[in-house]
């Protein structure tokens, strides 16, 4: 990137400084560069001979000008000056920043798309949500954040693998098969009363009715214990068919729905069982059998198989991640939970631990609350679910574009508020209206372009040089240090900044610059802008679809 090409000409020239007597030998640290929040500051700054004035023995406006004398000439670099106490500020060239308009649209949808990945193997597993009921709206976040960062990882060189891990065994599926079955047994008349500790809610009433309406009494006249999982099967099978229409309203498409039935089935559970007594990871305690994590530096032991010899939640934990690292070999993988995860943390780490596997290429990305507010206050249940706030409800109301911006829009570690009434707005007061209407715009100007027989391809974008042309084009190529830090800290968030940014920056534009005059004087000017316009249609699309939103073409 420009910015790290710019740090490598500062080192070039500090040694140069230093073979030339000019400064003491001393190891030269690394360049920070950053950008300067005036525009009359330059577009990067580094202050480097702070640090260095130590180790130099003299004052940092001194190394400073030393660096300055010894720098190499470039295509790309134009006033390089001494601020404040010894920062030194870099201005790009006018012209090189006008050619980059060509640049990005021979990039196009790659534009912005780094190798810092190298290809390396990474898995992202999100949602992951009990297939017990519909996906609420904190499930949305989290479908969010992990597409969002799997977009990230992807366009910054990685080798990405999106799963979601189907809860399909152990005690929750099995309360769930029961309420299923119960519910079947009442739409067809009988007097049958829910399991204890089974699930109350009116949505798997439906899916009782439904299935009854499909197969009738069908598995009423088979044994009880031979119906049971048939009709546990089929509600799984309904209520999986709902989350995956959630998914694809949110165009959230995975690469596998990975069973956890699948451990039991094909053995793993117990190859890791044997991988854990061969290592002394396992003891036994009031007829249960613990890991021990607090050897491994776990805050607490965990159980593995409870006392009636059904396996834990945490042997699927572990046989899950055995499976993801071991037989699969990723290199790393990226678990996106909850808050009320927060506390699993350590005893992960001891897991991997156990199965003599770097604890460090295992990352749980934990996300905070959400508070859904109408008309200023919060909402405190759904319409649907009774309870709880659907992610359902929530894409009918603000639609699929909506919602994803929204939860992208803060850091996992925050909590959110999204305001309904907001994200409803057609107004600029809007980020996600906003950002879409500069895309819709630029469709609008290309389309009238094309009405009065303009056409873009020839147009000159030496001729660009106003300010604000250069300030989009400035902008426009600040997409890859954004796409740098979202991958480096996961944090896909910054992607919603910089489209406010991008847009913002558009459309001031637009309002500085007529972009299609008319007047043959002007045609030269009009074909550069145009190129620019469409350049930054093609920026503002990227960093959309990143985010998993559509790119509209009018609104």
């Amino acid at each position: 990137m420009l910015r790290d090409d710019i740090a490598q000409l500062v080192v070039k020239a500090l040694k140069k400084a230093q073979r030339k007597n000019d400064l003491p030998k001393f190891e030269i640290p690394f360049i920070p560069m950053e950008r300067p929040k005036q525009a009359e500051h330059g577009d990067f700054a580094t202050p480097i001979c702070l640090q260095l004035a130590r180790y130099a023995r003299m004052a940092p406006r001194e190394i400073a000008q030393k660096v300055i004398k010894r720098l190499a000439e470039t295509d790309y670099l134009g006033r390089v000056e001494i601020a404040g106490p010894g920062y030194i500020n870099f201005t790009l060239k006018e012209d090189w920043l006008a050619r980059q308009v060509e640049a990005i649209l021979s990039a196009g949808e790659t534009f912005g798309n780094l190798d810092i990945g190298r290809g390396k193997r990474v898995q992202v597993e999100y949602i992951s949500a009990n297939p017990t009921g519909s996906l609420t709206i904190g499930s949305g976040r989290n479908a969010v954040l992990g597409d969002g960062l799997a977009n990230v990882l992807a366009a910054a060189g990685y080798e990405v693998q999106r799963e979601y891990y189907v809860n399909d065994a152990g005690t929750q599926m099995a309360k769930f098969g029961e309420t299923i079955y119960a519910r079947y047994a009442q739409a067809l008349g009988r007097d049958e009363s829910l399991p204890e500790g089974g699930y109350p809610g009116e949505e798997l009433v439906e899916r009782g009715k439904e299935i009854a309406a499909e197969v009738g009494e069908r598995y009423l006249e088979m044994p009880h214990d031979k119906a049971l999982p048939i009709l546990r099967d089929l509600g799984l099978e309904k209520m999986l068919a709902s989350i995956r229409h959630d998914c694809e309203r949110l165009d959230i498409h995975y690469d596998r729905w990975f069973s956890e039935r699948s451990l039991y089935d094909e053995g793993y559970f117990d190859r890791i069982m044997n991988i854990l007594r061969q290592g002394n990871h396992l003891y036994e305690k009031d007829g249960a059998v613990w890991f021990n994590a607090k050897a491994l530096d776990g805050d607490k032991d965990e159980v593995v198989i409870r006392s009636n010899g059904q396996p834990g939640y945490f042997a699927s934990d572990i046989a899950y991640h055995y499976h993801k690292f071991v037989e699969r070999g990723f290199d790393w993988v990226i678990d996106v939970w909850g808050a009320d995860h927060q506390g699993h943390v350590p005893r992960m780490k001891a897991m991997m631990r156990a199965l003599n596997v770097d604890a460090d290429r295992l990352t749980l990305l934990i996300y905070q609350l959400v508070t859904i507010l109408r008309g200023g206050q919060p909402v405190r249940m759904g319409k649907r679910l009774g309870t709880v706030i659907s992610l359902a409800e929530v894409l009918d109301e603000i639609g699929p574009d909506a919602v994803r911006f929204f939860l992208l829009s803060r850091s996992a570690d925050s909590q959110m508020e999204l305001d309904l009434e907001l994200a409803k707005q057609q107004s600029n007061e809007n980020p996600v209206y906003y950002v879409q209407y500069a895309h819709a715009r630029i469709a609008s100007i290309l389309r009238h372009a094309a009405e009065v027989s303009v056409e873009v391809k020839d147009g000159d974008v030496s001729l660009l040089a106003h300010p604000s042309e250069l300030a989009l084009i400035r902008k426009m190529l600040q997409l890859p240090e954004v796409i740098e830090v979202a991958a480096l800290q996961l944090s896909p968030h910054h992607l919603t900044y910089y489209a406010q940014d991008l847009a913002a920056a558009f459309h001031v534009f637009y309002r500085d610059c007529r972009v299609v005059s008319t007047d043959p004087a002007d045609a030269s000017l009009t074909q550069a802008r145009l190129k620019l316009s469409l350049a930054a249609k093609t920026v503002l699309a990227r960093v959309l679809r990143l985010m998993g939103m559509t790119a509209p073409e009018q609104m």
